[in-house]
């Protein structure tokens, strides 16, 4: 497990088999087990308050800044990412340039199992992700989402 950079809140839990670093998490969140959650030094990946975070999750925050609020519940095997491409290769760049863009994801949200959130997305307050999504466009609060691409299926 990797620790460095790394701000806690009170009653924190991290299970040992998930790696953290460059990060703030606030009182009360929970991490799952095999989850990696990462900022860099530029980019503090936060997390609010009482937020859960399950087993085999990706959080990437290195290239720009994710911001998680308070009272989220993200499922399993999610991947949030604030960058993404071919970057091994750059010639395929030239067909599918290196995207990278900030995530905001709002308080009381929903992220359902094998979502994908991609760069430049914000999710407002009370959003259901549901699970199995691509989103990579924002959506407003209290919206119920879901598909690939994400697509709003109702408001609450």
């Amino acid at each position: 497990m990797e620790l460095s950079n790394i701000i806690l809140g009170t009653n924190v839990v991290v299970h040992p088999t998930s790696s953290i670093n460059n990060v703030k998490l606030l009182d009360g969140v929970k991490i799952a087990k095999q989850c990696s959650l990462f900022g860099s030094k530029a980019n503090i990946l936060e997390i609010g308050e009482n937020t859960y975070v399950g087993m085999h999750t990706i959080i990437n925050g290195f290239k720009d800044k994710i911001i998680i609020g308070n009272h989220v519940s993200i499922a399993q095997s999610v991947n949030i990412m604030s960058d993404s491409g071919p970057n091994a290769s750059k010639e395929m760049q030239k067909f599918f340039p290196l995207i990278h863009g900030s995530i905001n994801i709002g308080n009381h949200c929903w992220i359902g199992a094998n979502s994908i959130i991609m760069p430049n997305v914000t999710l407002g307050d009370f959003c259901v992700v549901a699970a199995n999504s691509y989103v990579n466009t924002s959506f407003e609060a209290y919206s119920v989402i879901g598909g690939s691409p994400a697509k709003l299926i109702r408001k609450l």
